[in-house]
């Protein structure tokens, strides 16, 4: 699929659209062995497969969870937002918490999914699991923020965190929930 600017392969990696010719939803989940059924938790109803769903990280996943940080936004209060039909369109129905962080300074810790070749990127979708193909999304647009970093933030396989001015979106073009704006890398 022939993408004509970056602003089109965000949208299509957002949309889950790479790979497929047209923008469907798409659910996404860790591979289990046939018959297997894995066990439920506390964490998670009976009945619903582990790694599915925005935000779900997968047991059978070779990358560690996010550690607990008390200085960054949980995906927990980003991921918890429902969706309604305006005008044929499918729009994101924000919580008063999330709509609270608009233009707000804060941080966010996940892992990068890069938009631009090289090590250091400026522009990079940032996530709440780890990507487990190169052409899939891990989750939907809830569970993504677009990072537009003032300054480079080194290309890592672990999880990252990045400060700056966090905007929710009402209306993106491209699908996007979510966008940090003048963010910088975090130890």
């Amino acid at each position: 699929m022939p993408f004509k600017s970056r602003s089109s392969l965000i949208a299509a990696l957002v949309m889950g659209a790479v790979g497929t010719g047209s923008v469907a939803a798409q659910t996404l989940g860790s591979p289990l062995p046939p018959g297997a059924k894995p066990p439920a938790t506390a964490a998670q109803p009976p009945g619903l497969p582990h790694g599915q769903g925005a935000g779900v990280h997968s047991p059978l996943s070779p990358f560690a969870p996010l550690p607990k940080r008390d200085d960054v936004v949980a995906w927990s209060t980003l991921t918890d937002i429902t969706t309604a039909v305006e005008k044929k369109r499918i729009v994101p129905v924000y919580p008063a918490t999330v709509s609270a962080l608009n233009q707000k300074t804060l941080r966010l810790q996940g892992y990068m999914m890069p938009l631009e070749p090289g090590e250091n990127q400026r522009h990079f979708l940032l996530a709440s699991v780890p990507l487990t193909c190169g052409f899939c999304t891990p989750g939907g647009p809830e569970s993504m923020v677009e990072v537009r970093a003032s300054k480079p933030v080194k290309y890592k396989l672990e999880a990252v965190v990045v400060e700056g001015t966090f905007h929710v979106l009402r209306n993106d073009p491209y699908g996007l929930y979510y966008r940090i704006t003048g963010a910088v890398g975090v130890e």
